[in-house]
């Protein structure tokens, strides 16, 4: 039952495409905004064998496409630079014309991931988002800031399209865009001054997993590509099931031209074994972008942030930002936030943490400087180096610090270990010295219970937050330099 549940949509998608009127998808429509200066793809349905008439205002000559014997069709028309001036699209297949208008060229990203990427301006209940009034008072300054929430469903099959409309950003609507999403827009549009468009297509709870297609899977994982299989392995998690959310949610965006995906996902992959979730998300990566077709488009991703996990002084949740760092390594075209500093003390047991807003300002800093041109905003923060161990001090050197370590004093954070494994809170201060050798400047580590260091670990807890932070006032990542 639950297989012909998946299928419906999909009989009733067939059913609409043998219609004689042109139907778009419900991407196409008022308010959205376009790449600019690409070719973007527009399509939909018409009865087959159809042409369908393509005019946009900005074009003097119409483009046309035929309706395959499935219906689908799609044109690719050349869009014009970013501007404020509202657009128009026709599209007519013979028996009646579709006009799409108030429609802008800009910037178009997909905001993608699970709760914490989901989670809207206004909150979660019991979640609130800092500065979310000021956000709403804003609102209205930035409507040239646009969103479409694609309906979290699940699917057996790939669906082409999705019940979703473009919103423009106004304070009646900001509280439900994504909070991350709105944030990153947001930033992009007080620096570029260009329209902005997010895609949301995302779910809470989802699993790296949830996106995978079932050819992935199969092939490098050992999830269940079956219905009957995906719910006995998840029978009470529908929301950590494999492919089935990738299909659903994801797969009806993938016509459309975008110039990046920002991505916030992993709590739910918390304690996957070895390299599995850095493999998997390489692997996921690679898929989207194949999928897309726009080539090695940016991935920008955020660290999960500080959590319990059931016991605060646990290793669970760093070993999986472990991963995250080790992605960002592998995946072309990447760069990963960190969010050390973006939790409260008090929010040891809060999986949504209200500081959204410095999540969403950091992922754009890092498009503003590797695709916008803004060579001066310092958006990497530091990570460790090496480390050199002299008596019962370990030297430590950290890189895009941006020559740069702060705090001076009160460093906070640090442990250190012997030949036992058994880490000691740590002491750590600033070390230099004149001279312009290598070792002249670094943060020296120590402990009085470990006169033997051999390996040295920062914030590498589940919930611990260190003060260390660079010329870019962005936190050092949580690092270990050992391997046990």
């Amino acid at each position: 039952m639950k297989k012909t549940l998946f299928l419906l949509p999909m009989l009733a998608l067939s059913a609409l495409s043998v219609q004689a009127k042109v139907r778009l998808s419900h991407l196409i429509s008022d308010n959205m905004v376009l790449q600019q200066q690409t070719e973007t793809r527009l399509w939909g349905w018409a009865k087959a064998g159809t042409t369908v008439r393509v005019t946009a205002s900005w074009q003097n000559q119409p483009t046309t496409a035929k309706a395959g014997r499935d219906g689908k069709w799609l044109v690719k028309v050349k869009t014009p630079k970013a501007s404020y001036d509202p657009l128009w699209i026709k599209f007519d297949d013979g028996d009646g014309e579709v006009t799409v208008r108030n429609v802008l060229s800009g910037e178009v990203w997909v905001c993608a991931g699970q709760s914490n990427m989901e989670m809207p301006v206004k909150g979660f209940w019991g979640c609130p988002v800092k500065n979310y009034n000021q956000a709403v008072i804003e609102a209205s300054n930035h409507r040239a800031v646009r969103s479409v929430k694609i309906p979290s469903i699940m699917r057996m099959e790939p669906q082409e399209d999705a019940q979703c409309e473009w919103r423009e950003c106004g304070p009646q609507t900001v509280s439900d865009f994504s909070a991350t999403g709105y944030f990153f827009a947001r930033t992009l549009h007080q620096a570029l001054n260009i329209p902005i468009g997010i895609i949301e297509a995302n779910k809470g709870g989802t699993r790296v997993e949830s996106w995978l297609t079932k050819e992935n899977l199969q092939k490098y994982t050992q999830e269940p590509i079956d219905s009957a299989g995906i719910v006995a392995f998840k029978p009470d998690q529908d929301y950590h099931r494999a492919l089935l959310w990738g299909n659903g949610t994801f797969n009806p965006i993938l016509n459309y031209t975008v110039k990046g995906i920002i991505f916030y996902q992993g709590c739910s992959n918390v304690g996957d074994p070895g390299n599995q979730y850095s493999e998997r998300l390489k692997l996921l990566v690679e898929q989207w972008r194949g999928q897309f077709g726009l080539g090695e488009i940016p991935f920008y991703f955020v660290e999960i942030a500080p959590y319990h996990y059931d016991d605060v002084n646990g290793t669970q949740g760093a070993l999986l930002r472990e991963q995250q760092q080790r992605a960002a390594r592998m995946i072309p075209n990447s760069s990963l936030i960190c969010t050390n500093d973006l939790v409260y003390p008090y929010e040891t047991t809060q999986i949504h943490p209200a500081q959204k807003q410095q999540v969403g300002e950091r992922l754009a800093y890092t498009a503003l400087n590797r695709d916008y041109g803004f060579e001066q905003v310092l958006y990497k923060s530091s990570s460790y180096k090496d480390m050199m161990v002299k008596g019962d001090t370990i030297f430590i050197h950290l890189q895009d610090n941006y020559h740069a370590d702060a705090p001076y004093e009160m460093i906070e954070g640090f442990e250190v270990a012997g030949d036992d494994r058994v880490f000691h809170p740590a002491k750590a201060q600033h070390f230099w010295q004149p001279g312009g050798g290598y070792w002249d400047e670094a943060i020296i580590v120590s402990s009085p219970d470990v006169k033997q260091p051999v390996a040295v670990r920062y914030c590498f807890k589940n919930f611990q937050m260190g003060n260390v932070k660079n010329a870019a006032n962005l936190p050092l990542f949580p690092f270990r330099t050992d391997n046990w």
